[in-house]
């Protein structure tokens, strides 16, 4: 699978960086501690704490991989400046199979202190079909169930944050 690039703001690439550090010492210290605890509690097969303790140990470093792979391919900095064609990056106003919807082109984490803000990856299938159209242009793109969904680009801006 082929590494995409990432935009992030410096403060997403900020906060990023510092639960990747966060998990990658205290939160992996901790984990091994309650895996150790519970391993000595005796038999393995019927002991929820070191399963539950195992799958947290899970989830702990595929998060990590996450992150990793994140920070390795971000290109942090400013949102780029909207000149009206959708970029990674820019805020889209578009009317979907008929709904006006207004959502981020880029990575869930960049709109992490912003709940309310959509937000669809450049790989997802509306994504991609937008990628490099402008305000005014007709489309569509196929869903996953297979739908043929119409979308008009109303507006592109510059995703301020």
């Amino acid at each position: 699978m082929p590494e995409t690039t990432t935009w992030l703001t410096q403060e997403s690439f900020d906060r990023l960086k510092a639960e990747l550090a966060e998990l990658e010492g205290p939160a992996r210290v901790d984990i091994a501690k309650k895996i150790e605890a519970a391993r000595e509690e005796g038999d393995l097969k019927e002991n929820g704490g070191y399963h539950a303790a195992k799958d947290e140990q899970g989830k702990i470093e595929a998060r990590i991989r996450q992150l990793t792979l994140l920070l390795r391919t971000a290109t942090v900095g400013e949102a780029p400046e909207s000149d009206g064609t959708v970029v990674p990056g820019t805020l889209v106003t578009a009317k979907i199979a008929g709904d006006e919807t207004v959502f981020l082109l880029g990575n869930r984490e960049i709109a992490a202190d912003n709940e309310d803000l959509d937000v669809y990856p450049e790989s997802s299938p509306i994504g991609q079909a937008i990628l490099g159209h402008a305000a005014g242009d007709t489309l569509s793109y196929t869903a996953p169930n297979g739908r043929e969904i119409p979308v008009e680009i109303v507006k592109v801006e510059t995703f301020r944050g």
